[in-house]
């Protein structure tokens, strides 16, 4: 694709360049100067370039905010020759252009500078030129490069449960891209599965994934412009950040945070249940046992130390919720008969 880009940016300038230098050669006042043909050539590369920085800089814009700042000049030109017409009678050329021409610079400017504010204003048909999520429209994600590097995400979505449309900015891949190519090994190969988890993603034809160029180059750090990005779209964050939740859900956006589903879908465990376990390792206190669920719950088994490595059945006393996560308090299933008899 970059590829591309740049063969199509020579053949601009390569085009401009030499209709510059044959447009030279069609004038009549150039005809008589043997160096004015590359004088044109130059001029013609002098706009090819200015429509490449054009090019770039438009490329940064929405489009929404580019059809109403188009508008909204349309708007304010015809406006100022409505009123060029009260200036006909005016018999004095050097007076009524110049007056012309600064109402046409004028009312255009004026419109396109609020119809590329005010667009936001109209409850516009978008025909799908441009995103808007929110409740009127498609719901939107804005996916976070945690969220990427994490992997669970791609779960959810092959599941079925993740609705709408992911957005990827770029300057998320910029942020994965640095990461992968960063001389620390483990930032290194988090990076690189990032870029992987994101690719298989792509392949899932269930989830609609688009990447967009919007930006913010006056905002600093990737957590600025996700809310930026997330407020100019309407749409929802994705992240496993702590911080960058709180900030968002301050500026009411609605973040959807994985480790809140994950802690949300863990199974219920009630005192009294049985379970059925290995004894990993040894607890802190004399003779406990640590088993550990298949989501990955702690669990402290009284008077199992004896029992590592082995497969018991214990029943559940009590359920503590803590800030690292929950931890579930149990005793063998033996010594739990045992005590209920002697009582």
């Amino acid at each position: 694709m970059r590829l591309i880009r740049y063969v199509l940016y020579f053949l601009i300038l390569l085009v401009f360049s030499v209709s510059g230098y044959f447009l030279a050669d069609q004038l009549e006042v150039w005809k008589t100067c043997p160096w004015c043909n590359w004088v044109g050539a130059a001029i013609g590369l002098g706009f090819a370039i200015l429509t490449l920085l054009i090019e770039k800089i438009i490329r940064k814009v929405p489009l929404k905010v580019i059809l109403g700042g188009t508008l909204g000049l349309l708007l304010g030109l015809s406006i100022a020759k409505l009123l060029g017409y009260t200036l006909s009678g005016m018999e004095n050329n050097a007076v009524r252009i110049p007056i012309f021409v600064i109402l046409s610079v004028m009312f255009g400017y004026i419109g396109m500078v609020l119809g590329s504010i005010k667009v936001e204003e109209f409850n516009m048909p978008t025909f799908g030129l441009w995103p808007r999520g929110g409740k009127r429209g498609t719901p939107f994600k804005v996916v976070d490069t945690s969220v990427i590097i994490d992997g669970r995400i791609l779960d959810i979505c092959e599941s079925g449960f993740m609705e709408g449309v992911l957005i990827i900015p770029q300057f998320v891949l910029q942020e994965l891209q640095l990461i992968a190519d960063s001389s620390d090994p483990v930032k290194r190969a988090r990076g690189r599965r990032g870029l992987e988890i994101l690719r298989k993603m792509q392949r899932n034809g269930d989830v609609d994934i688009k990447i967009v160029d919007q930006d913010f180059p006056n905002l600093h750090g990737v957590d600025s412009k996700l809310i930026a990005l997330a407020l100019d779209m309407h749409a929802k964050i994705i992240t496993n950040d702590y911080n960058l939740a709180k900030v968002a859900e301050l500026q009411g956006i609605q973040v959807l945070n994985i480790n809140k589903l994950a802690s949300a879908l863990k199974p219920v465990v009630l005192p009294g249940e049985v379970l059925h376990l290995q004894i990993m390792k040894e607890g802190k206190e004399e003779g406990q046992g640590v088993a550990y669920l298949e989501d990955g719950t702690m669990v402290v088994v009284e008077n199992a130390s004896n029992y590592l490595g082995k497969e018991v059945d214990v029943s559940v006393t009590s359920v503590l919720q803590t800030t690292a996560g929950r931890m579930i308090f149990t005793t063998l299933k033996e010594e739990s008969h045992r005590k209920t008899h002697q009582a």
